[in-house]
């Protein structure tokens, strides 16, 4: 080749590169907790598909509601209302020696909130699947033994 068209590819592939970088580093894929709208509105949009999808009734969707708003509230007490465990974790490492103390008291927290409202998790799906008829029954254990994915395209 031409010494001005070498010139002339090595720029055009340095600001194809150049843009793909940007265009990467650009998007956000941060891994932050979500507000409570967003997770209102995650947790609106999982019910309504999930009810789509097995047909529910309206004292089915007000089962899966009360179950979505108690797994929502477990949710709420293992993460807390600080930085969020990643930072927790991160804390534990950041001395010379791992603060096992700490460490158990992090352990101790999150099982005291599993605890906690595990109960009420597990009473409120107890609810939720004795209200499904049979074939509902059968649609959610395809789903679980891999048949099929909770939130699919499909």
């Amino acid at each position: 080749m031409k010494p001005w068209i070498n010139k002339v590819a090595a720029g055009a592939l340095g600001a194809i590169v150049l843009a793909g970088g940007l265009t990467a580093c650009s998007t956000s894929h941060t891994r932050t907790a979500h507000s409570a709208e967003r997770m209102a509105e995650l947790k609106g949009k999982a019910v309504l598909r999930i009810s789509s999808k097995f047909d529910l009734n309206d004292e089915q969707k007000a089962k899966l509601n009360v179950l979505a708003d108690k797994l929502d509230a477990q949710r709420v007490q293992l993460t807390g209302s600080g930085a969020g465990t990643r930072a927790e974790l991160a804390g534990l490492l950041a001395s010379e020696r791992f603060d096992r103390v700490k460490a158990q008291s992090l352990l101790d927290e999150k099982t005291r909130a599993v605890q906690t409202t595990g109960p009420e998790v597990i009473q409120a799906m107890g609810d939720f699947y004795d209200s499904l008829q049979p074939a509902q029954q059968q649609k959610v254990r395809e789903r679980l033994q891999g048949h099929g994915q909770w939130f699919d395209r499909g």
